[in-house]
Order: structure tokens, then C-alpha cells, then sequence
């Protein structure tokens, strides 16, 4: 049976379609156009105006609604798929934090049930951010757990469940030789939670690695002397740089700057979200072993104050992203799935309302952003 969805306002990259029409035939999608005749049989959804965009995806986030992904149980891993899902977010990839190595092979095995039935949005694959981080740069990541890159703790995980992001220090020894083995495996490497001066990053850049873990945060700030890891974001068009959007994590300002002045091509939207995400304010949880409260729509370590990581949805995530910056819609909205999809070597698939393309979709207030319905392969989800 076919679906078809009337009366949308199409958004994919460098495309702005009023009054459109997706047909969808199993799974994927078969034409957009100005307008369509659906037939007596057609499963027909009205979006009445509202935006149709790709199905987000997340590829860095640890947690929503009291669940965390080392809390290494399936539940868990079901529970923020869901959650995802009801931001308009079809594909992420479950985020883990710096912790002993037996939590993280439980929460790969967690991440491995989920997949075989997938209720809720879809897992491409882990992202293991650390435990190969700089200790002095550890944000809200425990130093307990911090160790050299291991290549055989990554390809251990991956047997479990696939791998296919790796946050991690360059300037730690062998970071590389370690790059270029993550590669090797169609495993991305990412420069995150580092302390590395430019010349330190460099090796690992010509190795292969082209993505920057939450960008400006936790890693070498620009200085006119040594431009650090954050000047290499601005000065090195390649790198794919992720930015939370939460306004917290990033001012007004700096998030101007990167969309101004960045390619568009290599930015990605992130939530880094937390378990307290989908969760009042006042919260409070551990992490990795730390304390953390909510308190004012922020996440911070109870000791020392460090920001973790954010409370922000998807879907709000563009429409700041589009308020500060003044951009068009049809620019912003690569950054929230075709770039990501093109690194994880599904931009062929996914990140496009497209004929071709797998009918995975979200459906957006064209003023509030906030989510109306969400298409995972074509089917009605939300």
C-alpha cells in the first residue's frame, strides 16, 4: 500500500517545497512533487503545512528519562531510543562514558538486544566517548576509568555490538597509529576531551581523522600563540565538528561563528544529552560515578560545576540553530542528519526527503518545531 503526504512543506538539503507531496512505497520513497493525487487505497497523512524533514540523527548521546546507556540493560537502551524518537530523531548512535571496561561490554550487549527487535528509533552503532581521553580534560568523565587507546578493548565491544565512533585523545601515545586501525574497521575517530596543541593533532590528521567531539568544549582553546584544537575547527575546512545547540554549552555567538564561518558540509547537531533529558528540573543522578543536578535547565557536577552534557531535544536543537543564526532552513537541516549519514556511510540512504531515500521522517510545527508525527521506514510512529 502506498503512503502519501499532502499538504507538506518540504525541507532537505537545498530544498524548500511548499504545498508538497511524499509518496512512500515500502520503506522508501518513491516522489516528491508539487502536488499529488492520492488513489481510493492510499494511506494518506495530511501534514497541514507543517515541515517535513529528515529523520534526525544523533550520533553523541549518553542518556533521557532516568536512563542512562551504562546503565548497560536493555530497558534502558529502549526507554531513550523512545525518547529519541519523540524528538523527531530516527537513527543515533547510544553514547557510553568513560567507565571500567566490563560496564562497557555490558552496555554493548544491551545495545545489541535492542537491535534485534528495534521498538523505537534505530542504533546505527556505539559511540564510545573515551576512556582514551586527556585526564586533565575531563569534563563531567571520571579520571578513575581513563586509560591509553586500546584497539583490542574497541574491536572486543564492536564483536558485541558495532562501533562506529570513538572519541578520544590524539595527543595520548599511539593516537595515530590508533586512528588509522579505527579507520581500518569503517570505525570514526574523533578528536574529543583533549588537551593536544595543533602540532600534537596533526599525525593523527594525517591518518584519517576528521571529526571533533562536541566542538569547543573540553578541548584547547584558541590563543594567538597556539591555536589549539579549537583554531583547528576554524582553520582545517575537513573536519567534521559537532556542536551542542543547547545555547549553554555554546553562546549565541560562538554558534554564529561556526555557522558563518564553517562549511555547512562538516558541521553536525548534537544533544550529548543526559538521563536527566525528558526530566524536571532539580534532578540529580550520578555519572560515571560523579554527582550531577539539574538546576536551571543545566547539568552540572555537583563538585566543581563542570557542565556535563545537555538536556536538549532534536528537534529544538534546529529551531535554535535557525533563530540565531538567520540561516535558511534548507542549508541548516544537513547538519542535523545528511552529514552525519555521510560519515557513518549512509548519506546514499539517509538524510534526504528524496526519491530513493529510506521514508524515514519527521513532521515539525512550522512555528514551534515541536514534533506532530514521525515516519520510521515509511510506517507512522508517532
Amino acid at each position: 500500500m502506498k503512503t502519501v503526504i499532502v499538504n507538506a512543506h518540504v525541507i532537505s538539503p537545498g530544498v524548500d517545497m511548499p504545498c508538497a507531496a511524499v509518496e512512500i512505497v515500502d520503506g522508501k520513497i518513491t516522489k516528491v512533487a508539487k502536488a499529488a493525487k492520492p488513489g481510493k487505497n492510499d494511506w494518506v497523512f495530511d501534514a497541514k503545512g507543517a515541515y517535513v524533514v529528515p529523520g534526525f540523527i544523533d550520533v553523541h548521546l549518553h542518556g533521557a528519562c532516568g536512563y542512562d546507556v551504562c546503565d548497560a540493560t536493555t530497558e534502558a537502551i529502549e526507554k531513550i531510543a523512545e525518547a529519541k524518537l519523540a524528538e523527531g530523531c530516527t537513527t543515533f548512535l547510544p553514547t557510553t562514558l568513560t567507565v571500567g571496561n566490563d560496564n562497557l561490554v555490558a552496555a554493548a550487549k544491551a545495545v545489541a538486544e535492542y537491535r534485534k527487535t528495534t521498538k523505537f528509533s534505530k542504533v546505527a552503532g556505539i559511540h564510545l566517548e573515551g576512556p582514551f581521553i586527556n585526564s586533565k580534560c575531563c569534563g563531567a568523565q571520571n579520571p578513575k576509568f581513563v586509560r591509553k587507546p586500546d584497539m583490542k578493548e574497541v574491536l572486543a565491544i564492536d564483536k558485541i555490538s558495532p562501533v562506529k565512533m570513538v572519541s578520544y585523545a590524539p595527543e595520548q601515545p599511539g593516537g595515530a597509529a590508533f586512528a588509522a586501525a579505527c579507520l581500518k574497521r569503517g570505525i570514526v575517530p574523533s578528536c574529543g576531551h583533549t588537551g593536544a596543541k595543533l602540532a600534537e593533532f596533526m599525525p593523527a590528521y594525517k591518518k584519517g581523522l576528521r571529526h571533533m567531539t562536541h566542538f569547543c568544549n573540553q578541548m584547547t582553546p584558541l590563543h594567538h600563540r597556539e591555536i589549539g584544537m579549537v583554531g583547528a575547527g576554524f582553520l582545517i575546512e575537513d573536519l567534521n565538528t559537532e556542536i551542542i545547540c543547547d545555547r549553554i554549552h555554546l553562546c549565541d555567538d560562538m554558534l554564529r561563528l561556526v555557522l558563518t564561518r564553517r562549511n555547512l558540509a562538516h558541521v553536525q547537531m548534537i544533544t550529548d544529552s543526559l538521563r536527566c533529558s525528558h526530566c524536571k528540573d532539580g534532578y540529580a543522578f550520578e555519572m560515571g560515578g560523579l554527582k550531577v543536578q539539574l538546576k536551571g535547565g543545566e547539568a552540572r557536577l555537583v563538585e566543581g560545576g563542570n557542565l556535563a552534557g545537555s538536556t536538549l531535544w532534536m528537534n529544538q536543537g534546529l529551531k535554535n540553530l535557525r533563530d540565531v543564526s538567520g540561516l535558511e532552513l534548507k542549508d541548516l537541516i544537513r547538519v542535523t542528519s545528511w552529514n552525519q549519514a555521510i560519515e557513518l556511510g549512509l548519506g546514499d540512504t539517509l538524510g534526504k526527503v528524496e526519491k530513493g531515500y529510506v521514508a524515514d521522517l519527521a513532521v515539525l510545527d512550522a512555528k514551534s518545531f515541536k514534533v506532530k508525527a514521525v515516519f520510521l521506514d515509511g510506517k507512522r510512529r508517532i
